[in-house]
């Protein structure tokens, strides 16, 4: 295991989970499930298993630094990677990358968000180890692979991946056909129905030789700005030489940039109780509900209130009454109060606020 790295990006806000998830504390760092841990631990542990804790890397804002080490002390300071800015999922994997290369040059690499909920671990450690196990083989050096979640209902949320026609089982590596944006509810229908799509999860698996050519052949502005300075990753001017290059980089995401150009890609179609939980609706999926199908959180009094989210932080007291359908939650005075219908609409509505 000692080639096995795993990078964890961890530098979003999660705007759609406001007031909960803010800029000074997002919700990669927050106990939204009501675990007793946070996203970002749940991650680390989650991967701990198949990947040393040396080889772990996490890339995020420079501000949230203190708080990674906070929640997985088991790092070193060095293994935080700092961005001076959010410039989008293919800089920030490319930043972690070159320093991989400092590294390991022979490394597998898994790339995971820092706030998705998994419930069957040891399904996910198969997937998991099935992908490092393909892309660890001479013959597969470029295969880029990203992890394909066989979808249970029509979720308009999620982008979705076209698999190539034929049989594809669980657990066994696919080749993929195309990626398809986030549908709307009849196109969602139909993706279930044909049983040809995966969920896209986000999370990937691939060599380290492998996604590097493969930046130099999709992305060679972008490489080319890192490689100007592959010879300082590892050592005491890295941080300099980010903070003065990475808005050079495009901001554009790996799946937009890498993941729909390449041509030797692939998906592994998993179930192992896979959430984003992205948004309060899915939260509300996977949460505790009453007897009137509430999940409430805080110190709460209801009535003739039913399907509805009531969240509060600790020492706020709240009564809520004559309610269905409905988003109520309060943290650092702030206060957001919508049906749970039009919750799409939180990251805007933050925006103008």
């Amino acid at each position: 295991m000692s080639n096995r790295y795993c990078i964890i990006m961890a530098g979003g806000i999660g705007s759609r989970f406001w007031p909960l998830s803010k800029n000074s504390y997002p919700k990669q760092f927050l106990d939204i499930l009501g675990t007793g841990k946070s996203f970002i631990r749940s991650t680390f542990e989650r991967f701990l298993a198949i990947v040393p804790a040396e080889n772990f890397l996490v890339v995020t804002n420079a501000a949230y630094k203190d708080a990674v080490l906070e929640h997985i002390p088991e790092l070193k300071p060095n293994q935080i990677l700092c961005e001076p800015m959010r410039r989008n999922t293919a800089p920030c994997i490319a930043y972690a990358c070159y320093r991989i290369l400092s590294q390991q040059q022979n490394a597998v690499i898994a790339v995971t968000p820092s706030d998705h909920l998994v419930t069957n671990e040891t399904e996910f450690h198969k997937i998991i180890n099935t992908g490092f196990d393909f892309v660890g083989q001479e013959s597969n050096e470029e295969a880029l692979v990203t992890i394909g979640i066989r979808p249970s209902r029509p979720e308009t949320g999620y982008g979705y991946i076209e698999l190539q026609k034929g049989d594809n089982p669980l657990g066994v590596v696919s080749a993929i056909q195309g990626f398809k944006e986030k549908p709307d509810l009849e196109r969602a229908k139909e993706y279930l129905a044909s049983g040809n799509y995966m969920w896209n999860s986000g999370i990937f698996i691939w060599s380290l030789q492998g996604i590097l050519k493969a930046y130099h052949k999709f992305l060679p502005d972008m490489a080319a700005i890192f490689d100007s300075g592959k010879q300082l990753f590892g050592t005491d001017d890295e941080q300099e030489f980010i903070d003065s290059h990475f808005a050079q980089c495009e901001n554009i995401s790996i799946d937009y940039g890498i993941m729909e150009r390449a041509k030797k890609r692939y998906t592994i179609p998993a179930e192992f109780g896979w959430s984003d939980i992205g948004t309060w609706g899915s939260l509300f999926t996977h949460a505790d509900k009453d007897s009137d199908n509430n999940a409430r959180k805080g110190n709460i009094y209801v009535n003739d209130t039913k399907n509805s989210i009531v969240n509060v932080e600790d020492g706020v007291e709240a009564i809520v009454e004559g309610l269905d359908g409905y988003l109520v939650a309060y943290r650092d005075h702030s206060l957001l109060v919508c049906r749970l219908s039009e919750e799409q609409h939180i990251k805007e509505w933050v925006e103008k606020l």
